[in-house]
């Protein structure tokens, strides 16, 4: 709920300006503000241009923390709002609702001052071509940071503007000159894609891995979920060399353990925190977004497939859990995260007072609690204590003098009362847009964990999601971008098709449904259709019909969410495999062609990308299983339990109806048969279980080669 700081004797807001109807809750936050805010639109761009005011643009999100304290600290203000209304034409920007617009004002902003950007962003543009002449992030209040006062700033840039005006327009000149060098020339027809970036991109993964803490570099520390599985899968190709890339194995697998025994990973409610200030996973940002943990579902649901540890499900299911219990709205959409703050302080909802957690539990159950989760020690976070791993079971088992089992009964116990303690806390504010994008991840998420751990629930979940998508944000053959309250608006973009054709794919190897995978193939079509850059490959991150904006982005590397380039030449090649389609073949080497000079040149930065590639060297394994779907229900739980990133497995019951004529020639048989097939080639029908593990076994990935195979259908 909106708190409003300035209101009159009657309780009604002293102020409300053009955000009030918005759809995010992020703009909506900022209704009540005595800035005359404007949401990006013609209203606020052709009254810029009007008045010749230049435009303060300040993006943001509603788990932003130092958005938050901007707001506190200047939008609250008068005398600075005075200045902001006097002076320039005010638009707040909801960086989820319009990456468009956070991307391109993000890199104009590093461009402009040779330094990193985030959010608050704050970007000062000219009123009649909306080029940026000055930017930044955070401005404190007054002067402190080594920064300079908001205020100052604002007086400093409108008296700039009155005075050089006309000197700008050189610079922003100089400006889109940069933005047009932006993507390199594509690698030639001719020139050979290779396995090179594959082999430089593990070889700087173990350079920059922590040895001891686990993850990539220094503090402040990400999940990096994309780059974490990628060395799974890299590990797993290597499964038939003479020597198997025991090391990339241990570098995802102690990076896993480490951050679900940290503070980044809440160890009473599940769902993980955006990254970790420390190095050591333990105090984290306490923001929780939808997008890192669908990647993190996904992800330690196929880490509970590579080995015998019950860590990875066990964190598999209690994130999932979170979801259920938290951030799925009852029209079936998933909610987009939970703030950091709570009672306007970061993490109050989350940390502990020692004495509470002591007054909450029994002695027996404070005895392996304390120690496990750190309480034992000093505190951590503010003079409190936030939980973390810090002793194992087996170690607390030998200080008490109990047996493994019953020292986890007590603390699965202590768990259950604290959290529901917790409960009657003020909570973090939760936004309840619902992207669609984020909303795929999730669905991708819930997919792959109700495979791995066999839980029908997590699928039903993610089919609900996506109804609610195909019922709500999709209208006239196009995707939209986000819904609030029963209002879907903005065109979508890129990820939003190509996350959701993954999503769906992976959806079916669950349970089948011939109109969903109809479904992806509409979405990859519009792809084809509205973003494809037909003169240089790949695609652009906004359609053809788009609103004209400055520069028309077209994305390579990851950042926090994986690159749409990287998941559409992905989803692309397994669909055009799937469906015999060369033209989805030949688009994702297109993508992968546009793509090189950026991969080769940084390989760690574009992992999804990576993944492509892979998967252009070596076509994946299709696994087609037709019969009684009583019948063909175990064939694809027996392959569920295995980890194989290359593969697909789709259960189609004879009844099925509608197939796209590549599933349709697999026929069924009196009984179950399963149809294996990798690039043009498909097997004989294999009507036993035991023959097809053996085949499997036998086809089992290969190193890598390092020549580009010609594309062609399944057959």
């Amino acid at each position: 709920m909106t708190q409003i700081r300035h209101s009159n004797s009657d309780g009604s807001p002293r102020y409300t300006n053009h955000l009030a109807s918005e759809t995010s809750p992020y703009l909506q936050k900022h209704a009540h503000n005595p800035v005359d805010w404007y949401p990006w639109g013609p209203e606020a761009l052709e009254r810029a241009s009007r008045e010749r005011k230049p435009i303060h643009l300040s993006v943001g999100y509603s788990a932003c923390h130092w958005c938050g304290v901007l707001e506190k600290e200047s939008f609250e203000d008068e005398a600075t709002a005075k200045i902001l209304n006097d002076n320039f034409i005010n638009i707040k920007v909801d960086r989820e609702e319009r990456p468009d617009i956070d991307r391109i004002y993000q890199i104009a902003q590093q461009m402009l001052t040779q330094r990193g950007g985030g959010w608050p962003l704050t970007m000062f543009l000219t009123p009649d071509d909306r080029r940026p002449f000055f930017g930044g992030t955070y401005f404190p209040k007054e002067a402190r940071y080594g920064l300079p006062a908001f205020k100052d700033i604002l007086q400093r840039v409108a008296a700039y503007y009155r005075d050089h005006a006309s000197e700008l327009r050189k610079q922003n000149e100089a400006l889109m000159a940069a933005f047009a060098e932006l993507a390199p020339a594509p690698a030639g027809a001719d020139s050979e894609l290779t396995d090179a970036p594959l082999v430089a991109c593990r070889a700087q993964l173990a350079r920059s891995f922590d040895a001891r803490n686990g993850g990539f570099g220094g503090a402040p520390k990400f999940p990096h979920a994309e780059m974490i599985e990628w060395l799974l899968r890299y590990w797993r190709a290597s499964a038939r060399a003479p020597e198997p890339d025991l090391q990339a194995l241990y570098m995802a697998t102690l990076t896993l353990r480490r951050m679900a025994e940290g503070g980044i990973n809440d160890q009473l409610g599940g769902g993980f925190c955006r990254y970790s200030v420390d190095e050591y996973w333990m105090i984290p940002h306490f923001e929780k977004m939808l997008y890192d943990n669908g990647a993190l579902l996904a992800l330690y649901a196929h880490a509970a497939l590579v080995g015998g540890d019950a860590l990875y499900a066990r964190v598999a299911r209690e994130t999932a859990d979170w979801v259920l219990r938290e951030m799925q709205s009852p029209q079936g959409g998933y909610y987009s995260s939970l703030d950091a703050d709570s009672e306007g302080h970061e993490g109050k909802f989350y940390v502990w007072d020692r004495e509470a957690v002591r007054a909450s539990l029994t002695a027996d159950e404070f005895s392996v609690f304390a120690p496990r989760f750190g309480l034992d020690r000093p505190a951590n976070f503010e003079g409190h204590w936030h939980l973390y791993v810090a002793a194992s079971v087996e170690e607390i088992a030998r200080q008490v003098k109990r047996p493994p089992q019953e020292v986890m009964a007590l603390l699965a116990a202590a768990r259950a009362k604290l959290l529901v303690v917790r409960a009657t806390r003020v909570r973090p504010a939760r936004d309840d847009k619902i992207l669609t994008s984020w909303n795929a991840l999730m669905i991708h998420g819930m997919s792959v964990a109700a495979r791995a751990v066999a839980r029908d629930d997590l699928a039903e979940s993610a089919t609900r999601a996506l109804d609610f998508i195909r019922g709500t944000l999709w209208r006239d053959g196009r995707l939209l971008a986000t819904a609030m309250a029963g209002r879907a608006h903005l065109n979508a973009y890129l990820d939003d098709y190509v996350y959701l054709a993954e999503a769906i794919l992976e959806l079916q190897q669950v349970r089948f449904r011939t109109d969903e995978l109809h479904f992806a193939q509409q979405l990859v079509e519009v792809v084809l259709q509205h973003f494809a850059d037909d003169a240089r490959g790949g695609f652009y991150f906004t359609s053809d019909d788009h609103e004209a904006l400055i520069h028309r982005s077209k994305v390579f590397g990851d950042d926090a969410t994986p690159a749409g380039n990287g998941i559409a030449a992905r989803v692309l090649l397994r669909l055009g495999h799937l469906l015999a389609e060369p033209r989805y073949l030949a688009a994702a080497e297109r993508a992968l062609r546009a793509a090189w000079p950026a991969i080769t040149q940084y390989p760690p930065g574009h992992v999804s990308l990576l993944e492509a590639l892979e998967e252009l060297l070596t076509p994946p394994e299709i696994v087609v299983l037709r019969g009684e779907a009583r019948t063909i229900e175990g064939w694809r739980l027996a392959l569920a339990k295995i980890y194989a990133p290359h593969r697909i497995v789709l259960a189609i019951p004879t009844d099925a109806a509608g197939l796209p004529s590549a599933l349709a020639d697999k026929t069924p048989r009196a009984g179950p048969v399963a149809y294996l097939c990798r690039a043009t080639t498909c097997s004989a029908p294999i009507d036993s279980l035991d023959a097809l593990m053996e085949q499997l076994r036998e086809d089992d990935a290969d190193p890598l080669p390092s020549a580009t195979p010609a594309p062609g259908g399944s057959g």
